[in-house]
C-alpha cells in the first residue's frame, strides 16, 4: 500500500508519539509492505507554523529531512502535475495544503492517511480494510 502522510500524522513521527495512533492507522503505518511518503509540502506547512509560533517542535527544522530518511519515509517533491491536477470531488476544505496533498495522491497513486475528518472521507484517503 502506498501512503502519503498528512502533516498531522507526520508530526507524530517527528515527536515520537506514534502511540497516539489508533490501531488501524498504526497497523497500516507499521506494515512491512507499506510504501510511506511525506510531502515537502508538509515540511513547508510545519516550517510556517513553527516560525509563526503556532507549533512547538522538538527536532530542529534543519533535521527534518534526515529524520524522514532515517524513518524510511520517501520525500515527495512538489511537481507541476501535482499543482495542475484536478481533484474530484473537491474536498470540503479550502486549505491549499490539503488540496495539494490530495493532488499528489491522485498523480502519484497514493492514499492520504490523516486524522482530518474533512479529508478522511475523500475517495483519495486511506481507509482501514
Amino acid at each position: 500500500m502506498r501512503l502519503l502522510l498528512d502533516t498531522n500524522i507526520l508530526l507524530l513521527f517527528f515527536e515520537e508519539r506514534l502511540d497516539r495512533l489508533d490501531q488501524a492507522r498504526g497497523d497500516a503505518l507499521n506494515d512491512a509492505a507499506a510504501d510511506l511518503h511525506a510531502s515537502v509540502l508538509s515540511l513547508w506547512e510545519i516550517t510556517i507554523k513553527y516560525r509563526l509560533g503556532k507549533l512547538p517542535l522538538r527536532p530542529p527544522l534543519r533535521e527534518l529531512p534526515g529524520l524522514l530518511e532515517r524513518m524510511g519515509l520517501a520525500l515527495l517533491d512538489i511537481k507541476a502535475p501535482h499543482v495542475l491536477a484536478e481533484v474530484e470531488p473537491l474536498p470540503p476544505t479550502r486549505d491549499p495544503f490539503d488540496r495539494l496533498l490530495l493532488s499528489q495522491c491522485l498523480v502519484e497513486n497514493l492514499r492520504l492517511i490523516t486524522f482530518d475528518q474533512a479529508l478522511a472521507a475523500h475517495p483519495l484517503a486511506w481507509r482501514p480494510a
